[in-house]
């Protein structure tokens, strides 16, 4: 408990079945129907001490927000959270917008969103008494979870894609995981971690429930940072999907604890690879839950995801808010890439600039207003990444 303040946390509950389940055990899917397990807090309790003025005084991490995050006791922590929105004044001009931001999630510990999810994750898995951990990767998570796993004093075992680039396994390595790779995509690594795991708890995406409480502080930061309001449109790129699902649940979470107004909440923008798009075709058809994609195919490793477990909320996410789900091109992204480069002085993953490539469409289809308050996610560093198609090296 730091300075009286202690978590919220009650219970999970079936995101599907809404079963109940003890936050004292290890948890994994529902057992009854295979749903997402969702974290749920005592909010009352949690709104005597979250408050705006008590905000302001706290540390300038993620974990301001302990009432709403779980953890018994003190947080696995690398100081993650809190970064930058950025006003992207070059950009924003350029395409008719005077109201575009950037969310800069390079500057996480490990350099990408990931981070957060590990450390809440790696948190519940210490204190429920887990020793080794083991989880499918594309990259950043797999670094994420090496770097929490290493200061949590817990051991972790990686299976990665055999095309995963080099930066990602070096760093996975120094930091002392177990690093197997696998011919195929993440969804194979998965399956191998299935069939491999033993005893060692599996820390796949949505398969346990805490990765997602430390996505969704992404979501408390956004209306902080915007003094106590919410953006109109969020464009977020849509691999897992746990990003936006967690902005999602934090919305509500706030509009609980009437933090911020009802029925305000921002348009929730989905953004897939052009040939990996499972979540962008079910939603164009009108489905609530997406098939497989059969051959995926990106440069992209965050959004080379070819099943999503949460894809049934990322649908209902990005209906409700009355947003999109929509694709661009790998020269799209690559090209978007460079533009934020030069144009804000933002080096991004591929996968923030899918964001950007995604944004100048929405602009040519009149989907978005000159004067809304636009946040573009950069969920990561491109300094992981070898290649920028199209670009040579000096």
């Amino acid at each position: 408990m730091a300075n009286g303040i202690r978590s919220t946390l009650e219970w999970l509950e079936c995101s599907l079945c809404k079963a109940a389940f003890d936050v004292d055990e290890v948890q994994t899917l529902c057992d009854r129907c295979f749903g997402v397990l969702l974290p749920r807090y005592g909010l009352e309790e949690a709104a005597r001490t979250l408050t705006r003025k008590a905000l302001r005084d706290r540390e300038c991490s993620m974990w301001r927000y302990r009432e709403l995050l779980p953890w018994v006791n003190e947080p696995v922590t690398l100081v993650e959270g809190m970064t930058p929105l950025l006003p992207a004044r070059f950009l924003g001009q350029s395409l008719g917008l005077d109201r575009l931001f950037i969310k800069d999630e390079s500057r996480n510990p490990t350099g990408s969103f990931k981070a957060r999810g590990m450390s809440t994750a790696v948190t519940m898995a210490r204190d429920l008494g887990v020793r080794r951990l083991i989880l499918p990767s594309a990259g950043n998570a797999g670094g994420a979870a090496a770097a929490y796993g290493a200061l949590a004093g817990l051991s972790v075992e990686l299976y990665l894609p055999v095309e995963t680039p080099d930066p990602f396994r070096l760093e996975a390595a120094a930091l002392g995981a177990s690093v197997h790779l696998v011919d195929g995509s993440i969804a194979d690594c998965g399956a191998r971690v299935r069939a491999e795991a033993g005893e060692r708890f599996d820390l796949s995406t949505l398969r346990e429930p805490y990765r997602l409480e430390g996505k969704k502080t992404m979501g408390f930061e956004l209306v902080e940072q915007f003094d106590w309001d919410l953006p109109e449109v969020v464009v977020y790129p849509t691999g897992g999907g746990t990003g936006l699902i967690g902005m999602w649940k934090a919305f509500d979470e706030l509009e609980r604890l009437d933090l911020i107004p009802a029925g305000k909440r921002p348009r929730m923008i989905a953004v897939q690879a052009e040939r990996c798009a499972p979540i962008v075709k079910a939603f164009l058809e009108g489905r609530k839950r997406a098939e497989a994609w059969p051959e995926p195919v990106t440069y992209a490793d965050g959004l080379r995801v070819p099943s999503a477990v949460g894809d049934y909320l990322i649908l209902a996410a990005v209906r409700e808010s009355g947003g999109v789900a929509l694709t661009v091109s790998d020269q799209e992204m690559a090209d978007s890439q460079l533009a934020m480069a030069r144009g804000e002085g933002i080096f991004p993953a591929p996968e923030g600039g899918a964001t950007l490539a995604a944004l100048k469409k929405l602009v040519e289809r009149d989907l978005v207003d000159r004067g809304e308050r636009i946040v573009l996610f950069n969920t990561g560093t491109g300094l992981k990444y070898p290649r920028i198609p199209g670009l040579k090296l000096p």
